[in-house]
């Protein structure tokens, strides 16, 4: 009986102790109708709430350091709200200017650390940051994002593992569209990713401001309805395989870095319509501001590729391959057409070396022949090769007459990688030198914060026609509303012989497309890429000269975006505008549709419409388009007809 006397008494000591106090703050956005809820005890939550409906259930976050976990029973000893309202001047983006506006919460801890919490009409973000005396290695972080429901998902999963090693991968995937408790297991999903949470409305998920840390991939979490943050564990030792570099060793962290600094932010984007996600900035709104007091020299334009076409140009008295008289022809090409660059791709130097140029090659001579005709030269390396000779490459290069680099093979977002991306762009930038970054993860706006990156991969683009059957259309429909939430997307588009579905074959040495000659015309309208591609060969692009006049007098970048009717996965338009022209581009999926366009985004006046449209047999030889000008007015309703894998594209311009 004193045993139990005893044991009775100690339990009402433990229940009586005193409990972590809750503490809780909303806030919500400027118009009212999205509500973020944060709780703060034993654990720190967010939740979120648009328009009645519960959009995020309570999700726990923290930063796991050494020997604390910041944001667990998180004593606060200052709370701020403010309202933002600024507006951000875009750099070589889909639009000239950004209106930034945003109520934010800004937690300060106990412990050297806060929170920053930020509310837009159009997304919720969140990030840590420190402010610690010495260096800090993070163990990991807790990012949670909880839904009510199973719902379904477009879900990247990652594959294609380099070396077999997982977070070693292309980021290349076709979507899973699959309920949440259905993710794969042994997999991890890479950003970003698209949730339907009901009545049309959709929930992405995204980072931004990502330096000198891992990028985030997701799993699903012991809800079976939500996701959690993966991140890649810290390299320590690596070794080439191939081209690429994989790391052999990890720690048991994920990152080592300053003690005072922003983690990255955290981020859903919500969308009451499909189309809204055509026009979503919060990437741009959340990257650092541009580092570069001067980007006059950074020129976005289209470029002559080489490398999908396989060098298979015809008519010509000489081999046709990696040399002089190769490179020549494509120069006289960009020229003729006022392509402003040519890309020179794998071959023109040892893969690992970048100082050792192919023995038979004049590169001086290739440089001083496209000065003469205006078209500038941008050569491809590798990540390896880069990252180990930039100090001596970049300026050797550049004094030589070369305009940017086209790095290929990163295949990794570990916390070296990522703080390798931004190491490149600042010594480019040196050098007046450009960067488009390939075999690379999504961008995180530092595109805005180098505006000398002029380009992204980090999609399964147009190459995978050289050797892969995928569903091609119902992907492309895809990635307006999903990666290129992220920001620029280097698909290379361009290809002039097309396919429909039963004739289609992948061919690596002279490859076409899946879809209309149209869909290829559209995707230069709606997929952004500063810097973009023209992936067929110059004498193919001749003979279809009529196509090649609309391609090349289209903007890499642009003024205004209107989003136009639009269903993710099914059909997607968008309007975009340079100076006083219109385009606008549809595409389809390989289901054939009529959709209605609505051009009220046009000033008030009449135009002349010069129209590129799948031809009426297109559905039997995807080649088949019809050219046509036509007369419209502002307010007009066009309903247009989209063949299987069929597209619409028009040049518009006032009378």
């Amino acid at each position: 009986m004193k045993h139990l006397s005893f044991f009775i008494a100690a339990l009402l000591f433990i229940t009586t102790l005193p409990a972590q106090k809750t503490k809780t703050y909303d806030v919500q956005s400027l118009d009212g109708n999205t509500t973020l809820h944060v709780t703060v005890g034993d654990k720190t939550t967010w939740a979120v709430d648009h328009q009645g409906q519960q959009i995020i259930a309570p999700s726990a976050l923290s930063l796991q350091l050494q020997n604390e976990v910041l944001g667990d029973k998180a004593v606060i000893t200052s709370s701020k709200t403010e309202k933002v309202n600024n507006t951000i001047n875009a750099i070589n983006y889909v639009k000239a200017t950004i209106p930034d506006e945003y109520n934010q919460l800004t937690l300060q801890c106990k412990g050297g650390y806060g929170i920053i919490f930020r509310v837009y009409n159009d997304a919720v973000a969140y990030r840590f940051f420190t402010k610690k005396k010495d260096s800090i290695i993070v163990q990991n972080e807790e990012a949670t994002f909880n839904f009510t429901e199973d719902y379904n998902a477009f879900i990247p999963i990652q594959w294609d593992y380099r070396d077999g090693k997982n977070f070693n991968s292309s980021f290349e995937a076709l979507y899973h569209e699959i309920h949440l408790s259905q993710f794969p297991e042994d997999s991890l999903a890479f950003l970003p990713l698209l949730v339907d949470v009901g009545g049309g409305k959709k929930v992405a998920i995204l980072e931004g401001d990502l330096e000198d840390y891992p990028g985030m991939y997701l799993n699903l979490n012991e809800t079976g309805k939500g996701l959690k943050g993966v991140y890649a564990p810290y390299p320590t030792n690596a070794h080439i395989v191939g081209i690429n570099y994989i790391p052999t060793e990890r720690a048991d962290y994920i990152a080592t870095t300053t003690g005072t600094r922003n983690f990255p932010w955290r981020i859903i984007a919500i969308a009451d319509e499909d189309k809204d996600l055509l026009n979503n900035d919060i990437v741009q709104k959340l990257a650092s501001p541009p580092r570069l007091t001067d980007y006059s020299w950074v020129k976005p334009g289209q470029v002559a590729w080489d490398w999908w076409n396989n060098w298979n140009i015809t008519g010509v008295d000489f081999k046709a391959g990696i040399n002089l008289n190769t490179y020549k022809y494509y120069i006289d090409f960009a020229a003729e057409n006022k392509i402003p660059y040519i890309v020179m791709d794998e071959g023109w130097s040892n893969d690992l070396d970048l100082l050792q140029v192919k023995s038979d090659l004049d590169l001086q001579a290739i440089i001083d022949y496209g000065k003469q005709k205006n078209v500038d030269v941008i050569l491809w390396a590798t990540w390896y090769a880069v990252s180990h000779q930039m100090d001596t490459a970049f300026p050797h290069y550049a004094q030589m007459g070369i305009k940017g680099f086209k790095i290929d093979f990163f295949d990794r977002d570990d916390a070296i990688a990522v703080a390798s991306t931004y190491a490149i762009a600042k010594k480019a930038a040196d050098y007046k030198l450009m960067v488009d970054y390939h075999g690379i993860f999504k961008p995180t706006g530092l595109n805005r914060t180098y505006p000398n990156v002029v380009g992204f991969e980090g999609v399964r683009g147009l190459e995978n026609f050289k050797w892969a059957n995928d569903d091609a259309p119902r992907y492309i429909t895809s990635i307006p509303f999903i990666r290129m939430l992220a920001g620029p997307m280097d698909y290379t588009p361009g290809a002039m012989r097309n396919a429909n579905k039963t004739n289609f074959r992948p061919i690596n040495g002279n490859p076409m497309s899946q879809g209309t000659r149209c869909q290829q015309l559209a995707e230069y309208i709606v997929f952004y890429a500063p810097l973009q591609m023209l992936s067929d060969n110059p004498t193919t692009y001749r003979k279809e000269q009529e196509c090649t006049d609309f391609i090349t007098q289209i903007p890499t970048v642009w003024d205004e975006t209107v989003p136009l009717d639009s269903k993710v996965s099914e059909y997607v338009a968008v309007a975009r505008r340079k100076g006083d022209t219109w385009f606008v581009g549809a595409m389809n999926n390989w289901n054939a549709q009529d959709i209605t366009l609505d051009f009220s985004f046009l000033p008030a006046g009449n135009y002349t419409a010069v129209v590129f449209k799948d031809g009426v047999n297109a559905d039997r030889e995807a080649t088949d388009y019809k050219k046509e000008i036509i007369t419209m007015a502002s307010g007009e309703k066009k309903t247009i007809h989209l063949a299987p894998g069929g597209d619409w594209a028009a040049r518009i311009i006032k009378q």
